[in-house]
């Protein structure tokens, strides 16, 4: 019966690798190319289960993201005036920024673990959603990060429980027509980030450790979905940088085996006495560690190596980041950025002298279109 169970499971997940675009040959899969349409497509899988699970939400809330877009001949570039609103629960902003989490992006959303915060980045002029910020705990241990800042093993918890990681970071239609990402991007940069984890960790502590942090946030990291990103390349305020490539990630993840196959690998490693409760510590470590167990069980020989590497951001809010890490400095010299002053500059040095080329697009974006053209595609 075990031995019927294991052979199906490998069936379905050969199918689905194959599907995928990977090569499978004596237990190892991996990319046939690195070109960034073939790698979106690598991505639609695992999109698609993740909208199936919420068609009903998108569906329902067709009128209400509609009544916060705007169309691409309203939208006037020079009036535009962002603010980051965060997302409370149960709160207008947390539908919308469901709502485009789960559609707009082609890397699937992936529940949040840990500390999260949210933004909606919201157009006062307009009346219309610009984009979203989704930022949340990052993972403890990760080489091109510790290497770059100079984390130790022994202080690692100190210091990376003083950052966030961005996995959203984003414009919607129609602002991304017109760079838009990149001032949401630059937004994620603002003083308003660092000051609301001020007020919303300012008692927190670590559940394991039980050790008092300092409610700071230093810096935040992200990654570009397929390799460089040109959302963070040349991302800076006047003469100050806002972003550093640091370095490009493994190549692993989770997204290759979809929930439902993930769900089957848990029920095989159960049967073998496998410990899969879940709860406290069942975050994104806990799954791919799994997921690494139960494609071992099943003869694969790099069962979370996806091979899709990332390229590693850095986004410091601390002028001297490096002296706090590496040489014991007690105090951060904060950065200050106003979120209007990187508005100005995004204006005047990314959007205005370009208007003239990407304002024909912008201007072709019809709202009742897009949306017809979303839901008949969840529908499928």
């Amino acid at each position: 019966m075990r031995s019927s169970l294991v052979q199906q499971i490998k069936r379905q997940i050969n199918k689905t690798l194959r599907s995928q675009g990977y090569d499978l040959s004596n237990g190892e899969f991996s990319i046939t190319s690195n070109d960034r349409d073939h790698l979106r497509q690598m991505h639609a899988l695992a999109r698609q289960e993740r909208l199936a699970e919420r068609t009903a939400f998108i569906r329902d809330h067709r009128s209400r993201i509609q009544d916060r877009m705007i169309n691409g001949r309203d939208l006037s570039v020079k009036d535009i005036s962002p603010k980051l609103i965060q997302v409370s629960a149960r709160s207008d902003e947390e539908v919308l920024f469901r709502w485009w989490n789960y559609v707009w992006w082609s890397v699937p959303y992936e529940s949040a673990y840990g500390r999260q915060m949210r933004y909606v980045v919201w157009d006062q002029h307009h009346c219309a959603v610009i984009g979203l910020i989704g930022l949340q705990s990052p993972i403890l241990s990760w080489a091109p990060r510790d290497r770059h800042l100079g984390i130790n093993v022994t202080d690692r918890a100190y210091w990376v429980n003083q950052s966030m990681s961005a996995q959203r970071i984003g414009a919607v239609p129609p602002y991304d027509r017109i760079l838009g990402g990149k001032l949401v991007a630059m937004l994620m940069a603002s003083d308003t980030l660092r000051k609301d984890f001020h007020k919303k960790y300012s008692k927190a502590c670590t559940p394991r450790q039980e050790q008092d942090l300092p409610a700071r946030l230093l810096f935040v990291t992200t990654t570009g979905a397929f390799g460089k990103s040109s959302l963070y390349t040349r991302l800076k305020l006047r003469e100050e940088w806002l972003a550093t490539f640091i370095g490009y990630s493994n190549g692993s993840g989770s997204f290759h085996i979809p929930n439902a196959l993930y769900e089957k690998l848990l029920v095989m490693l159960s049967r073998s006495g496998a410990d899969v409760a879940r709860g406290y510590g069942n975050g994104p470590s806990r799954k791919m560690r799994l997921i690494r167990q139960g494609m071992a069980e099943l003869g694969y020989k790099n069962g979370v190596l996806h091979g899709v590497k990332r390229a590693i951001y850095l986004f410091p809010f601390a002028k001297n980041l490096d002296s706090l890490i590496k040489n014991g400095c007690r105090r951060p010299i904060w950065h200050h950025r106003r979120e209007s002053d990187l508005t100005d500059f995004w204006k005047k040095r990314w959007i205005l002298p370009r208007l003239d080329v990407r304002e024909q697009t912008m201007r072709q974006f019809n709202k009742d279109h897009f949306l017809d053209e979303q839901l008949e595609g969840i529908g499928r």
